[in-house]
């Protein structure tokens, strides 16, 4: 076992002209915090590499202040590497953080489903909440399959995009592409956590569900 963890970030940061995006600190920070304390070492990656655009910072929240403090992980965030410059053989898992941009990048790049996909064929644990199972729409196994298809998931639903008010803003519905791609999505009332298992896929419906999603990631993992 490697005892390597990947939490891959959004590298969008423009909210359909709105404002600006990225991948929400919280869903990073609050998994990185139950990796660590597991003992795994956690890398990060992005879409574009570099430096990823980030957005919902709340530093009265001690694990953000932490994640965003910590030398290590100042280092890494300074100079992400992209899916073509990393191999799935070096991790047991990877994490898809949410943000928004998450929905505009991560279903369209070919090296993050690559990545994605290897990993998940050879026995490693895919992982994503809020918006970060935008990843899984464009996740496609070796036969052809989508990987979410009858698998249980749960994922940012409709009525939270609605209920921020960005049903027309967003290029899709997480829930709905889900659900046209055959997956089996269930959803808790808005901003509840909930967290869904199912073999080795987990998914998480928003940032409440962060640190439970990790922490099934885990479980996965030592089971």
């Amino acid at each position: 076992m490697t005892q390597r963890i990947l939490i891959a970030l959004t590298s969008h940061g423009d909210l359909g002209g709105l404002r600006s995006t990225g991948y929400y600190l919280p869903e990073a920070a609050h998994p990185w915090r139950v990796f660590t304390d597991a003992g795994y070492t956690v890398d990060l990656v992005s879409v574009a590499g570099g430096e990823p655009p980030v957005d919902g910072v709340d530093l009265s929240d001690p694990v953000q202040r932490a994640f965003t403090e910590d030398a290590g992980v100042r280092e890494k965030l300074k100079s992400t590497p992209r899916f073509a410059d990393v191999d799935p053989a070096d991790y047991d898992a990877i994490l898809f953080a949410g943000g928004h941009g998450a929905v505009w990048d991560f279903p369209t790049d070919p090296d993050l489903a690559a990545f994605a996909r290897d990993l998940y064929e050879r026995g490693g644990v895919v992982a994503a909440v809020c918006h970060g199972p935008a990843a899984l729409v464009g996740i496609t196994l070796s036969d052809g399959t989508p990987l979410v298809a009858g698998k249980n998931v749960a994922a940012f639903t409709d009525s939270e995009e609605s209920a921020v008010g960005l049903t027309e803003v967003v290029p899709f519905l997480l829930e709905s592409r889900l659900r046209e791609l055959g997956a089996v999505h269930s959803g808790a009332a808005d901003w509840q956590p909930h967290v869904v298992t199912d073999g080795r896929l987990v998914t998480g419906q928003n940032p409440a569900s962060s640190t439970g999603v990790a922490e099934a990631v885990v479980a996965v993992l030592q089971s």
